[in-house]
């Protein structure tokens, strides 16, 4: 068994899998399109989004998809656990670029933490231990 997210956008999954992929997270290694090889399009408008991804890199592995009915990401939140804060730091003000930082990095009794919301809505926690 194995527990992974999935993020549902109604029209800017591609863009945020870029983005996602620019930061360093990892890459798409599975995309399949509203309408492609026969698959239903509920409008015109949905043609040619995202029906499924898969994105994976060295830790990551979560899914995502458009959906003209999804609703706005809440209640929950990637949380990474890097070993170097400099990495960290990095990634962080990468992910925070065009979001909201609502933790700014810090030292938290369980280690070094820091939250944010990115340009698309996700929420995000990044940790280093000790």
């Amino acid at each position: 068994m194995q527990l992974a997210n999935y993020l549902f956008f109604t029209t800017a999954c591609e863009p945020a899998l870029a983005f996602y992929t620019a930061c360093g997270l990892g890459r798409v290694t599975e995309l399949v399109r509203h309408g492609e090889g026969g698959l239903p399009v509920h409008d015109d408008a949905m043609r040619g989004k995202v029906v499924h991804a898969r994105f994976e890199g060295p830790g990551v592995l979560f899914y995502a998809s458009d959906n003209h009915d999804a609703e706005p990401m809440r209640g929950s939140a990637h949380f990474l656990t890097l070993d170097d804060r400099d990495d960290m730091a990095r990634l962080f003000a990468r992910l925070a670029e065009g979001g909201t930082v609502t933790t700014p990095l810090g030292t938290q009794p369980w280690g070094f933490y820091g939250k944010l919301t990115d340009r698309f809505g996700v929420q995000w926690m990044l940790n280093c231990p000790g």
